[in-house]
């Protein structure tokens, strides 16, 4: 069995109504998969996270290091192609690159072994994970406190049991947000805030001493994340447990978030940190600093599938008297071939989403949605 081609498909829209996080603004939705095919026409799928087309320009150089090879060595293919441009590839776009590519390799091995890739990583822990709505973005033209107060309103009426929240925008008006959204989702539905590394670490502090007040699960991304040492700064200074990861990639960049203890929670992505290969080291990190697991999903279905194979294969931590269970993070902005691209969608029902149990990730892709999404060149 060997690798035959690896294809790039990349996929745009542009949004009916631009909105802006503290760090990027959105005026459309693009997104890079991964197509890696096999002499014996197994086919493998993931994309990467980041921007779409710096991506497919790193998954075409690493090309002529994947053809020709086993699928199935999915550990020594990634150093070979971690070694291959480590000079200058520890982290950014060659691991993002390099995560589509690993995790589509499982997808090609969970294939040929007729298994969930989740049951080649060891086993299924669980069927299904509760998932949290991330939205309440800032959107062109509207009043912010009342959009996304109404948003999340209507996410609890659709059952979720959890929600994410964006702030970053200046410390008043995110309070007056997120006391807005506490009142319209109620006390029981669980909260959290996403500042995307938009405040200073004073900033940080006085905002997350005085948002306490309304039971925040946890504060995501308060400051840049080169500066890890603001990141302990903040998880001190404040009550609010702080998480972080999605920007951070290996084991190497993870590490040292982990061992001086900047983080409550770590939030690797899989299509970022370096695939499955490099997820189950991470996890295994965090394990050894009690430090909890919630992966990032920003994507379409297939990312979604990607995490949820990791999520049924993470183990309860054997340390902890209670261990908690791993939640989804589940996008709700506007995204058409977010679920498009599958022929059977990932959705959330009652709060909970379905771990596909087929083998691979447990997609199949819809060819005639990549054509209709496909970015204009």
């Amino acid at each position: 069995m060997k690798i035959a081609s690896v294809r790039t498909h990349l996929l745009e829209h542009r949004l009916t109504t631009p909105f802006e996080s503290a760090s990027m603004r959105f005026d459309r939705r693009s997104h890079v998969l991964v197509e890696i095919e096999c002499d014996d026409g197994t086919v493998g799928w993931d994309e990467c996270l980041g921007p779409a087309g710096p991506n497919a320009a790193i998954v075409a150089a690493y090309t002529p290091w994947l053809i020709g090879k086993d699928p199935r060595e999915t550990g020594k293919i990634w150093s070979i192609l971690y070694n291959a441009l480590r000079d200058q590839g520890q982290r950014g776009l060659t691991i993002t690159a390099l995560s589509g590519i690993d995790i589509a390799l499982w997808d090609v091995k969970g294939k040929h072994y007729g298994e969930p890739v989740s049951v080649l990583l060891g086993g299924r822990w669980r069927e299904s994970v509760v998932a949290y709505a991330t939205g309440s973005f800032k959107r062109d033209g509207v009043d912010r406190v009342r959009d996304n107060a109404e948003e999340m309103a209507e996410r609890r009426k659709q059952g979720f049991r959890a929600c994410k929240i964006k702030i970053g925008f200046g410390m008043e008006e995110d309070l007056q947000v997120i006391a807005a959204v506490r009142e319209a989702i109620g006390p029981e539905m669980r909260l959290m805030i996403d500042a995307n590394h938009g405040y200073t670490i004073s900033e940080a502090i006085r905002l997350g001493r005085r948002a306490a007040d309304f039971d925040i699960d946890w504060f995501e991304e308060p400051v840049v994340p080169e500066q890890i040492s603001a990141y302990r700064d903040v998880r001190a200074g404040q009550p609010i447990p702080v998480a972080g990861g999605e920007t951070w990639h290996t084991r190497w960049g993870m590490w040292s978030a982990l061992e001086s203890g900047a983080v409550d929670i770590l939030q690797p992505d899989l299509c970022g940190c370096g695939g499955f290969s490099e997820a189950t080291k991470i996890l295994d990190l965090a394990t050894l600093k009690g430090t909890r697991i919630v992966p990032h999903v920003w994507g379409t279905g297939v990312q979604i599938a990607a995490a949820l194979q990791f999520m049924a294969a993470m183990a309860p931590d054997p340390v902890r008297v209670n261990p908690v269970d791993p939640i989804m993070e589940f996008d709700r902005t506007e995204n058409p071939f977010r679920q498009a691209v599958l022929t059977s969608a990932i959705e959330a029902v009652d709060g909970r989403v379905a771990i596909p149990d087929g083998p691979g990730l447990g997609i199949e892709i819809d060819r005639a949605a990549l054509e209709e999404f496909r970015a204009k060149q």
